[in-house]
């Protein structure tokens, strides 16, 4: 029997734990079968996928479905159904009965739950021809849930089918949380490796030094103790992985945080669901966790300044007003992730929330991902508009272009809603979100919101700073001001006045090179203490910053910056007296 089993991820990057699984259990349970893994994205050309599936009239195609691909799922299925018609055609994932409901009866099996928990008459069937519409049950009510619950890869898979691509792995299934918006909820257990076992199948995964490694438990610290040997484990590999993972912020331990205070910069990456400020909310959501110590854990987690911070909020949810999102976002900016993801609602069906639709008066896009369009507490417009307010924060907050400005902003405790509602305006006018985004494009339009205000000349600097250390060599014309034609004359006057070699910076040697490659600029000083420049910098009201061709070790990997100071005419390298290097 030949099968094919088929997963449409979000990007070539991303890999299906599910088809390794899927794979496992057909070699176990069916005899005498051929099995082909096709990992495609959803980029790819529908009908190029069409045929690689048809290739070969297999006897059954079987299907990983996802909010994400369900709808490319359905045409890809009426497709094969008309092209081989005597081919069986399967589907399972989170989204496999809804596609089955869409389609009707005759065009494909639904299998719910995991795999591993699927009665086994589901095998016998499968090669005798005669599927039935539905199979599955809970995983976590089959009694060998434990001796299931094993990582599905081989050796051979690593050069294979995951390639260049991120690692999946559980440790553990399930989550303690009942959030209403979330599937996760309409399953209640929770089942989690001993680490005798974790190390092993780490040991088989990390031999490989995969780029990326991405724990996809729900809520990777629910066991505070367990999350930290874990934390202990996987950084005694050596290599460069990076380690993701999805934990809550109320269940961080003081001897955790001691712990992450060793992590080397870019070995971890939290994704920390907040979802919302306002206390309302989090009842109704049945999201149990306390703003203020979330505030707390996120912002000690942020000044390690060695782990990347994606948190999460949700727009649309019960109880939450115009008012109450806004605050949200104020809060959550505070906090100063790195990514702050502002995503819309998703009325997944058979979760509580969607039950709840008509009693909130929730509308929802009728297909996938279902997308809200307005509730009881905002209407469409309200909704509309922070959607876009959010978009907006998106592009100029979730990357690594303008962090000068935005710590700024939290120093000097700047009102951020009335700004990024003045940003958006200015955006929507130069029609951001029609066009190509760039730096220059999104620096243009931050100059011009930021137009009129008394720290004006000091913002250009920081965004100048910024702009410099992401590696170009020329500011944009928005930053250009006054500087130009001066860069000629400061560095003929660095060949005069610098010595003959800075430790740490350049040898005699390399001088030529090094005044000729690097760009050097002029800063006030009170832009300096904004940079986080500590040094006295001898009282000049005026220093200079060059930047080199080199990256830092930061989590951003920022072109490295040196101070350099004036004393008595000449140049020298501020390092030596107290200066720093960024």
């Amino acid at each position: 029997m030949h099968i094919k089993l088929v997963a449409i991820n979000g990007r070539y990057t991303h890999s299906s734990l599910a088809l390794f699984h899927l794979r496992n259990e057909l070699e176990e349970y069916c005899s005498d079968i051929t099995i082909e893994i096709f990992q495609f994205s959803i980029r790819d050309p529908g009908y190029e996928i069409l045929l690689r599936l048809s290739h070969g009239a297999p006897d059954a195609i079987l299907f990983s479905a996802a909010i994400w691909n369900s709808d490319q799922v359905e045409r890809l299925i009426v497709d094969l159904h008309s092209l081989l018609p005597s081919s069986l055609l399967v589907v399972g994932g989170p989204q496999a009965e809804v596609v089955a409901r869409n389609l009707g009866p005759g065009l494909c099996t639904a299998v719910r739950g995991a795999i591993e928990s699927v009665e086994e008459c589901f095998y016998s069937d499968l090669q005798g021809g005669r599927l039935q519409p539905f199979y599955g049950r809970s995983f976590f009510h089959i009694p060998e849930k434990q001796k299931k619950f094993i990582s599905p890869y081989r050796d051979e898979d690593f050069s294979s089918h995951l390639k260049n691509r991120n690692i999946y792995y559980e440790s553990s299934r399930g989550c303690p949380f009942a959030c209403s918006y979330c599937l996760s909820s309409a399953e209640n257990g929770m089942v989690h490796k001993d680490l005798t076992q974790v190390r092993r199948e780490l040991d088989q995964i990390m031999v490989h030094a995969p780029k990326v490694l991405r724990f996809v438990d729900r809520t990777f610290n629910d066991l505070p103790g367990r999350a930290l040997a874990l934390w202990q484990l996987v950084l005694e590999y050596d290599g460069d992985t990076l380690f993701h993972f999805e934990i809550a912020p109320d269940r961080i331990s003081e001897e955790m945080f001691t712990f992450l205070t060793t992590v080397p910069p870019g070995r971890f990456q939290f994704e920390i669901g907040i979802q919302s400020t306002h206390e309302p909310t989090l009842a109704a959501i049945n999201r149990r966790i306390n703003p203020e110590n979330a505030r707390k854990t996120v912002s000690r987690l942020v000044a390690l300044n060695t782990i990347h911070l994606h948190v999460d909020l949700i727009l649309g949810l019960p109880q939450e007003t115009k008012e109450s999102f806004l605050q949200s976002f104020a809060d959550v900016f505070g906090m100063g992730p790195h990514y702050i993801q502002m995503g819309l609602l998703k009325l997944l069906p058979d979760t509580v929330i969607a039950c709840d639709a008509l009693k909130f008066s929730y509308r929802a896009c009728s297909r996938p991902p279902y997308s809200v369009l307005a509730n009881q507490w905002m209407d469409a417009e309200c909704l509309q508009n922070l959607y876009w307010f959010s978009e907006c924060v998106e592009k100029f907050c979730n990357n690594r272009y303008f962090p000068s400005i935005w710590n700024y902003f939290r120093e000097t405790g700047e009102a951020v809603i009335p700004f990024f509602q003045k940003l958006l305006e200015v955006s929507r006018k130069q029609h951001l979100f029609q066009l190509a985004v760039t730096q220059e494009f999104l620096c243009t339009i931050l100059t011009d919101t930021l137009q009129g205000r008394g720290d004006y000349t000091l913002l250009q600097q920081l965004l100048s700073y910024d702009w410099l250390r992401c590696g170009h060599r020329t500011l944009p014309p928005c930053l250009e001001l006054d500087w130009k034609g001066k860069e000629r004359a400061l560095r003929d006057l660095l060949y005069q006045r610098l010595p003959q070699s800075l430790p740490g910076v350049y040898m005699k040697s390399e001088r030529s090179r090094f005044i000729k490659q690097s760009v050097f600029r002029e800063f006030s000083r009170d832009s300096l203490q904004c940079f986080g420049f500590q040094g006295n910098v001898h009282g000049e009201e005026r220093v200079y910053l060059v930047f080199l061709r080199e990256r830092d070790e930061s989590l951003c990997k920022y072109n490295k910056v040196v101070v350099l100071d004036t004393v008595a005419g000449d140049l020298t390298d501020g390092m030596s007296r107290g200066g720093t290097r960024f």
